[in-house]
């Protein structure tokens, strides 16, 4: 008998489901989650400033992720709410979506891809926003051994990392290594399309990282940084969407912590204001 004759499982075994129609023992087969519907809906609630719904949205595709056997689903779901956990402050959360995250990444053996160092650069992110600085320093570590081995120079991820990692180092106090970062990002961030608003960002950082060094001596450096970064939030040319909104309370409190009331105020005035049109 050839073997192209011999009987397989599914010609004798029963169904192991009679809805799925696979053979009793058999592995099954992954049902995966529309990823790109899943996160298009989610950057919507969040555009909206809706974090709630956020949550509700991606724990919703999670469990069906999980119940699905879809490892590369619920290792997205997860990425996703690393962020969204950090930016609400929920520190539990944050880091039980960092070591699944983390977990799924190395299963699934993406670790030294551009998409599992991604996962590593927003766990270090986590860790830095609840001052864990010496944990996030390796995992940012990791994610640029990958990124600069796999994106071009020029590429926005390089600038956003370097703008992070750059964060972490000025909480361990390594001014020297952070200004490099600091500027290694600008240089990205001055070719992306409206990189304006990173660029504004990178430049409110690095006054908050004068100010840490050098105290009030600083003053004259960081009112430079801070009418840099004005200018660039003004840009005309940056859409006045959900994203620009988001970073306009971003910057906000740094304007007025540096006695930029007005500016700071209506930073936040206009970032209400385009929540509320969404």
């Amino acid at each position: 008998m050839q073997n192209d004759e011999w009987l397989r499982a599914e010609d004798y075994a029963e169904p192991r489901c009679l809805l799925c129609d696979e053979p009793h023992g058999a592995k099954p087969k992954p049902k995966h989650i529309p990823q790109q519907r899943v996160l298009a809906k989610f950057d919507e609630y969040m555009s909206k400033n809706d974090p709630d719904g956020a949550e509700r949205h991606m724990l919703y595709w999670l469990e069906e992720a999980r119940l699905g056997g879809d490892l590369q689903g619920q290792f997205q779901i997860r990425n996703e709410l690393m962020g969204l956990y950090r930016k609400t402050a929920q520190e539990e959360k944050a880091f039980r979506c960092v070591d699944d995250a983390l977990s799924l990444a190395h299963e699934i053996g993406i670790e030294d891809q551009v998409g599992g160092a991604t996962a590593f650069l927003n766990a270090a992110t986590v860790c830095d926003a609840f001052d864990r600085s010496e944990r996030a320093l390796p995992l940012f570590a990791h994610a640029r051994s990958v990124y600069e081995k796999n994106l071009p120079p020029d590429d926005p991820r390089m600038g956003g990392l370097y703008n992070n990692m750059a964060l972490t180092l000025v909480s361990l106090g390594r001014y020297d290594e952070a200004d490099e970062l600091f500027h290694r990002a600008l240089g990205v961030m001055e070719k992306a399309p409206n990189g304006a608003l990173e660029q504004a960002i990178t430049y409110l950082n690095m006054a908050d990282a004068s100010h840490a060094q050098f105290g009030d001596g600083a003053d004259d450096t960081i009112n430079a940084y801070l009418e840099t970064a004005l200018g660039l939030l003004e840009d005309e040319t940056l859409p006045r969407n959900g994203y620009y909104a988001f970073v306009c309370e971003k910057c906000a409190p740094t304007f007025l912590f540096y006695g930029w009331k007005t500016y700071g105020e209506e930073l936040k005035e206009r970032a209400r204001e385009i929540y509320e049109r969404a």
